[in-house]
């Protein structure tokens, strides 16, 4: 896997996706978004192969037993990973590989030899992220309640020096977007 991959880490509702969406949107040839495996169901809009590709817990274990992952974790009862083969689809296509991945995978990731930069998107507080996850009616209470204690741990190992190669405090879209799109522009060139 010769191309360069970056990862962009941080709590569930710090704007990831959206500032992935952006980017996609204005460079379209130029990145490619690593599709992860999940165990966990779809959500209103999700295409599998798309959002995630949703399997089985099953079908999660034996890829896992296969050594098919470069990372994988477990959060809320859930497996999420990202397999070798569909970083290196992105590769093959020539476009630089975009992953989202949570925490455990930064850390393992950051094991092997693959030529990373890591991003780490963090809201302006927890006030903020608790309101940002209540709007988008998709977390039942105790759902919320660990994703906001989560939060705590993933912003605590993020704000760590050794953790990432920039930081992006998202309280404006626009300027975190110019934020991303800047680090990542001067890392390729």
């Amino acid at each position: 896997m010769a191309a360069l991959i970056s990862i962009l880490f941080g709590p569930s509702g710090s704007g990831k996706s959206t500032l992935l969406t952006k980017l996609f949107a204005e460079f379209p040839s130029k990145f490619g978004f690593s599709v992860s495996h999940t165990t966990r169901a779809p959500r209103s809009g999700e295409v599998n192969g798309t959002a995630y590709n949703f399997v089985t817990p099953a079908e999660f274990a034996a890829a896992v037993a296969n050594n098919e992952f470069i990372e994988h974790a477990t959060f809320s009862g859930n497996s999420y990973g990202t397999t070798v083969e569909a970083v290196r689809r992105v590769a093959s296509s020539g476009r630089i590989c975009i992953l989202d991945i949570e925490i455990e995978g930064v850390k393992q990731i950051k094991k092997t030899d693959l030529n990373a930069r890591f991003v780490f998107v963090c809201p302006p507080s927890l006030e903020v992220l608790s309101d940002r996850l209540a709007a988008r009616n998709t977390e039942s209470p105790e759902s919320l309640k660990a994703r906001l204690d989560r939060a705590s741990d993933e912003i605590a190992y993020g704000n760590l020096a050794s953790s990432h190669d920039i930081k992006i405090v998202n309280d404006d879209i626009d300027a975190a977007y110019a934020q991303l799109k800047d680090f990542i522009f001067k890392e390729i060139n």
